[in-house]
This record gives C-alpha cells, sequence and structure tokens, in this order.
C-alpha cells in the first residue's frame, strides 16, 4: 500500500498529472519538460523528484542528455487497485438500490387501508 500512496501523493498536484501526460507522447530532456509548465526550473526538479521516487518516471542518459521517460505500470497498479474498490461499490450500490425496488414493489401491492371503517348510524 505504501507504493500505492506514493503514486497517488505524485499524481496529487496539477503540473505532475501535465508532465506523465506530456511523457506519454515519448520521452523528452529537462527543458522540453520544464517548458510549458509556468514556474521555476527549480520547483520542476521537486516534482520530477516525486514523480521518481514513485515509479513514474526514469532517467536514462544518452550521450550528454538526460531523458526522462513514462514509467506506467505504477499506475496500472492504482488503476487495478482503484477497480476493485469500484467493483466492490457497484454490488454495494445495486444491492441497495434493490432493496428500495423491492419495498417500492411491496408496499404498491399492499391494499391502502382507510381510516374511517366505524359505521355510523343515523
Amino acid at each position: 500500500m505504501d507504493h500505492l500512496t506514493d503514486v497517488l501523493t505524485a499524481i496529487s498536484h496539477p503540473t505532475r498529472p501535465a508532465i506523465i501526460e506530456q511523457l506519454a507522447d515519448g520521452p523528452a530532456r529537462f527543458l522540453d519538460v520544464a517548458k510549458p509548465i509556468d514556474t521555476a526550473l527549480n520547483a520542476v526538479t521537486k516534482h520530477l523528484k516525486l514523480l521518481e521516487r514513485a515509479g513514474l518516471i526514469e532517467r536514462t542518459k544518452q550521450g550528454r542528455e538526460v531523458l526522462i521517460s513514462l514509467r506506467g505500470e505504477p499506475l496500472r497498479e492504482v488503476a487495478g487497485w482503484v477497480h476493485e474498490y469500484e467493483r466492490f461499490w457497484n454490488k454495494h450500490l445495486d444491492e441497495f438500490e434493490q432493496h428500495f425496488k423491492d419495498k417500492k414493489e411491496k408496499k404498491e401491492k399492499t391494499p391502502s387501508r382507510h381510516f374511517f371503517t366505524r359505521d355510523y348510524q343515523t
């Protein structure tokens, strides 16, 4: 669960999913990653370190350049975890919905009672 926490923390800031989306198109250099982000370069470095710590990106050196690449496996793990909870909640919400449908049908089948059952003589 700690790994999932790291990944969820890493994607919790709006800048980091934007970086992930950018890297989904393929590896990029640091300045290419930083260019569309409206913040200081040291802030971009911190975002990248957090993404790297969560296993979402990796850096590879090619000659004098360092390329940053997306690693999708941690996102698939989070998706699987979320999917399990989705199945859990869908099942329970379906049961909840059925309970109220059954209750409504039972109410509709029950004849209505009138409170004025006494015969009055005049």
